[in-house]
């Protein structure tokens, strides 16, 4: 077998996680800030999330479907390992998702139920990142019993573990930061400083929040995994690196804004610095798993599709990414550079 051919195709897969882990958590955080400020009107915080939101979860989701059939495409055998010992937590995410679509729809066309089903898409959404995240220590080995045919997920052993808490309050964390940082983003596109200044603040905090639960990976995966981190640790300087991008993010919300003279922050700097700062940080993570999808058992190459099917897969991954990527370019600049567009917006709140 072509090792090759399982780095690529785990590769690809990598970038899909990590496109999806990058809007979701825009996507679902823009929920919850909508829902927490949905008495404070003259912020106009809710009316700035639910305009993201309105042309972005559609978006979002389609992600989501890209990384489970390239999981059944590409690497069969580890998909039904996953399929298996995943059923709780993936029936969990499922329900939540349908939930929280559903009531953000109906949050737009009940106007006398607004409020209530707000509250619940909010909240549904913002377990769900949790619950996805939580689910890598489940990868890191310990938790899966591999000893039968039948394979089994050990729940209270998983509930017990400190590394699994740690998953999940990162992403928490980073769903409110990064969505913050979009958001501040997007009301300083629009001219909205009272929104601007209310996501520029909320940034402040919850970002040395997000690099605390960051820490406390590592404390965890020590204890939990330490195969993991050993290997983490041998890629050093790329940690490091990836702390000074989320510092320069951290500055760039100080320096003075060069659209509004007298308001401090650069939010879309700080959104690319601080997206770098995650793509290091899981390119790290991804590199230290390798070559194991679920320790000890399952690797890149046992899981792994046959190589003739993988090139035809491959192939028309990149005929379909020739063919959406400028649809979604094109979404990007309407989105957040036509002025036409958000002035329209604006005109219907």
């Amino acid at each position: 077998m072509n090792v090759t051919d399982s780095l690529l195709a785990i590769t690809v897969l990598w970038g899909f996680v990590f496109i999806y882990a990058i809007m979701a958590t825009m996507d679902f955080g823009a929920g919850f800030w909508s829902m927490l400020y949905i008495n404070r009107e003259k912020t106009k915080a809710t009316n700035i999330a639910n305009r993201y939101l309105s042309p972005t979860w559609e978006v979002t989701n389609t992600f989501i479907v890209a990384i489970v059939v390239a999981v059944y495409s590409m690497f069969p055998s580890a998909a039904y390992t996953l399929g298996t010992v995943l059923l709780v937590p993936g029936s969990a995410i499922l329900l939540l998702l349908a939930i929280r679509s559903a009531f953000l729809v109906f949050a737009n066309i009940a106007h006398e139920y607004r409020k209530p089903l707000t509250y619940i898409s909010g909240l549904s959404g913002m377990l769900i990142p949790g619950i996805l995240l939580s689910v890598l220590p489940i990868t890191h080995g310990g938790f899966v019993d591999f000893s039968s045919n039948k394979q089994s997920l050990d729940l209270v052993a998983l509930f017990t573990s400190g590394n699994e808490y740690a998953f999940f309050g990162f992403a928490l964390s980073s769903t409110l930061f990064l969505s913050s940082l979009l958001l501040a983003d997007y009301s300083n596109v629009s001219s909205e400083s009272e929104a601007y200044r209310v996501f520029r603040r909320d940034a402040i905090i919850i970002g040395p929040i997000s690099l605390l639960m960051a820490v406390f990976i590592m404390l965890t995966l020590k204890q939990d995994a330490n195969w993991i981190y050993t290997k983490m640790m041998d890629d050093f300087p790329l940690l490091l690196l990836s702390l000074l991008f989320f510092l320069f993010g951290g500055i760039a919300l100080f320096l003075p804004s060069r659209k509004n003279a007298g308001t401090k922050g650069m939010p879309r700097i700080a959104i690319f610095s601080i997206t770098l700062q995650y793509l290091l940080a899981s390119y790290v993570y991804g590199k230290a798993h390798l070559p194991y999808i679920v320790y000890p058992e399952v690797t890149i190459t046992s899981a792994f599709t046959d190589p003739n099917s993988f090139r035809a897969l491959f192939a028309t991954y990149i005929a379909g990414f020739i063919i959406l990527f400028p649809g979604f370019y094109f979404f990007w600049r309407l989105f957040m550079h036509d002025k036409k567009y958000l002035q329209q917006k604006e005109t219907k709140k």
